[in-house]
């Protein structure tokens, strides 16, 4: 008997979204998503019983169905799969609750730990509250650091937009911290880093990488701070000779202008507010943060927990939507790259 044809249609890409902490905007978004027309098979890691809450506070209709890890070709909006990872209390949007940091901390596990296995094509992340996590006992610095950690490699922040990609040195360090962090070792294993994964997830196939200084003007030649000299221009210079294409060390304050962006691909800033406010300013409802070096797809909004728009059911799901159709995209090219290996390409 021949194949109908939804048979014969490509399984959705399993996407694995977290809910982020139950206190702020995540479920929220997480609720908005699963009841858009977007072609992916969602697989909430979460409580459902905080889905529905958040579904009902937004006005959604949400079909909740337990996750069999079975793959579909289909999917209505409204539906969404999970995975049930249980509150320890339940929220009160708008308030932090340290009771849930373990919770937050399994959902971010489990979606490690399911794209490492080939469970998911990728993961999309909702905002977390950093301060309560560690206020549970529980050092934490951020989601990047913490898949970093599961999945035992080196990894890079990339928050990007359709006009400009920033890459961070250092990421959720104090500034007095910053300078230290920044070493020669340390800059050229992250510029190595951005180069491979312009080329492999972005398809570029000789990026160019404008890196800033850390000081103002670029340390003026030594008059405004020494580390251009000791660290970045040597670590530029080496990276040149391996064919690499890097402009710099550029002072932060002049390499946002049209004429420059025209010559990069992409920004390495050294710290994380050095770059990240341009970025934001200009579209911040179409940014991305992306994990460069991880060996799975993982993307989230550019925004916290927006605690005080919590519970309201106003908070704008634009980058919610952008990061997850960022991970598709990302998804379907390493889906690709995989197809052409096996086809003998």
């Amino acid at each position: 008997m021949n194949a109908g044809p939804a048979s014969r249609r490509p399984h959705l890409p399993r996407l694995a979204v977290t809910s982020g902490d139950p206190a702020g905007v995540g479920p929220e978004l997480v609720a908005r998503l699963a009841a858009s027309p977007l072609a992916a098979d969602l697989i909430a890691i979460s409580d459902a019983g905080l889905l529905e809450r958040a579904a009902y506070r937004c006005g959604v209709t949400l079909k909740l169905e337990a996750d069999d890890g079975q793959p579909r070709n289909l999917r209505a909006a409204g539906s969404l799969r999970f995975l049930e990872v249980p509150l320890r209390a339940e929220e009160v949007p708008g308030r932090l609750d340290p009771r849930n940091a373990f919770h937050v901390l399994n959902t971010l596990a489990q979606a490690a730990d399911g794209c490492l296995g080939g469970a998911f094509d990728g993961v999309v992340t909702a905002p977390v509250q950093k301060s309560v996590i560690n206020d549970a006992g529980e050092p934490f610095t951020g989601h990047t650091e913490l898949f970093a950690q599961r999945a035992g490699c080196e990894v890079v922040m990339m928050l990007a937009s359709p006009e400009l990609r920033v890459a961070l040195a250092s990421t959720h360090l104090p500034l007095a911290k910053v300078p230290a962090a920044i070493t020669r070792e340390s800059l050229a294993r992250t510029l190595r880093i951005v180069h491979a994964e312009l080329v492999a997830k972005f398809g570029i196939a000789e990026p160019r990488i404008a890196v800033l200084g850390l000081n103002p003007h670029a340390g003026e030649g030594g008059h405004l701070g020494h580390e251009e000299i000791d660290t970045i221009i040597p670590v530029l210079d080496a990276l040149r000779g391996e064919g690499m294409q890097l402009l710099g060390p550029v002072p932060a304050d002049t390499a946002f202008v049209p004429a420059m962006r025209a010559r990069y691909d992409a920004v390495l800033a050294m710290y994380h507010d050095q770059a990240l406010p341009v970025l934001k300013s200009e579209a911040f409802d179409r940014t991305v943060n992306i994990t460069l070096g991880l060996p799975f797809v993982r993307t989230s909004v550019d925004h916290g927990t927006a605690l005080d728009l919590a519970g309201t059911g106003r908070a704008d799901p634009s980058s919610m939507f952008a990061a997850t159709e960022m991970a598709l995209w990302l998804a379907a090219r390493e889906r690709a790259k995989i197809l052409d290996t096996d086809n003998g390409g």
